[in-house]
Order: C-alpha cells, then structure tokens, then sequence
C-alpha cells in the first residue's frame, strides 16, 4: 500500500472534481433524486461531508469520536440518517461550504497521526492510510451517484489505485454483512489500471481468481453497477459468488442497481 500523503492528496484531487461538478447547481438541482432510494445530490454531499467530519474527529479526538459514534453501534441505519438531519436545512451555499471544510480537515488531520499510530474507528482502529482509501471509496460511490443523477461522466483516475487496494483488503465484507462465512483461501485480483498496468494482488496460483478494468471493479465494489454491466470477470465458484456480493464497506448491502440501469449514460 502506498503511503497517506499520497491517497490524501489524490482524495483531494478527487473531491475538486465532484466539487466542481455540483459547485454550478442551482437548488433546484441539489434537490434531483440520485440512484440511490431516497437520496437527493444535496444528502450524498451531507453524507459525505459527515463522513470526513467523522473520520477527521476520529484522528484528532478520540473521545469526541466514541461519543458521536455510540448510537451507530446498534442501529446502522439510524445513525446515518439521523447525521444526515445535521444537514437537511442547509442552503447549497451552507451545505457546500460545510463540504469543503471538512475535506480540508480530514486531510490535515489524517497526515498528523504519527507514523505507526492507528485510528479509532467503527468496528476496528485502522491505520490512517487505510482510513484515506475508505475516505476515497465514499467519496467514489457517492460522487458516482451524483454523477448518474446528472447523466455526466466524473472522469475518475487518481483514487482507483487507493480504492482498489481497500476493495482487496475487505474482500469479505460482502459475506460478513449477509451473515455469510468468508472463504479462507485468498483470490488473486488482476485489475488493469487506466495507464494499462497491471495491479495484481493475492496469491498466483488462486484456483479463486478476478479481472478487470479498475474503473469496472471499483463501480462493482462499490455496488454502484450491476455485475452484468462491468466487465470484470471470475474464474473459480467462489470468485464467481464473490462478484454477486462484493461491496467495499461495512453494514447492509443496500439493493445494488439493476442490470442495464444506466445503459443510456457515459461510463
């Protein structure tokens, strides 16, 4: 895995463009439903300037953090929608400048943690580098359904490196969060970058194996595509039932997208 400097800066780099492309709506705009059920553009921008608020208390205050993360424990869902409250009476003008904030402070405070310290964090500590691939696969998903809900290609490349990495970390998030048991043998990734590099991980040998586009893998991880829809393919029963349930973060799957769903958009 890279260092953080390097996924902080291309999670910044990434945010300019998801900023640039909702900095022009009007609030009309704001208010367009997105992919996901019951989410508007204006509730992925609050989500996602929660979550950098989040992660950036986390490393900077450890005790601020449990206290804002106690309800999540029992109730998922209910903390995030009740984050989401935090939000729903902003202006776009309020709502975006709060964005912009907390992006700036993640990313200050994630670079502060001294080297070889972890951060608290929902289920686990992690390593702050591993907190900034998280950081880089929220802003990906919920940036992907902004762009969907715009009908606009986000031109993604700097973090899919970063959120590669992280969807082969926690490979068996999607078992564990339909109370499946996780394989114990690894899989062998071979994701093609867009350069055309090959970004292999796991074992050569893997009977278990998955390729693809990074683009494609990342869009499938983050169940913002239909499996039928990528063209990422398994070799092996395991890798195969594995591309059915992959998702790149912790709590409930959420109903995923349905085949042919945006055949009419711009990867």
């Amino acid at each position: 895995m890279t260092d953080v400097q390097t996924v902080l800066r291309d999670l910044a780099t990434e945010g300019a463009k998801l900023d640039r492309l909702v900095a022009g709506l009007d609030a009309d705009q704001w208010r367009l439903p997105t992919p996901a059920p019951g989410w508007t553009i204006a509730d992925q921008i609050a989500h996602l300037a929660f979550i950098f608020r989040l992660a950036a208390t986390a490393a900077s205050d450890a005790a601020a953090f449990e206290a804002m993360t106690a309800a999540a424990k029992n109730d998922f869902d209910g903390a995030v929608n009740a984050a989401l409250k935090q939000y729903e009476n902003d202006t776009p003008e309020v709502l975006l400048g709060r964005w912009r904030a907390e992006r700036e402070w993640v990313n200050r405070a994630l670079a502060a943690v001294p080297a070889g310290q972890t951060v608290p964090w929902l289920v686990n500590p992690l390593p702050p580098v591993v907190l900034a691939c998280a950081g880089v696969m929220e802003q990906f998903a919920h940036g992907q359904d902004i762009a969907d809900a715009l009908g606009v290609d986000p031109q993604w490349s700097e973090g899919l490196a970063h959120l590669v990495v992280f969807a082969v970390l926690t490979r068996d998030f999607g078992y564990l969060s339909r109370g499946l048991t996780p394989p114990a043998a690894e899989f062998r990734f071979e994701i093609t970058a867009p350069s055309g590099e090959l970004w292999a991980y796991g074992p050569q040998d893997a009977e278990n194996r998955v390729s693809g586009p990074a683009l494609d893998f990342c869009l499938l991880v983050t169940r913002r595509r239909h499996r039928d829809d990528v063209a990422v393919t398994a070799v092996g029963d395991e890798a195969d039932r594995w591309l059915d349930i992959a998702q790149a973060y912790r709590g409930p799957a959420g109903a995923g997208r349905a085949p042919g769903q945006f055949a009419a958009l711009a990867r």
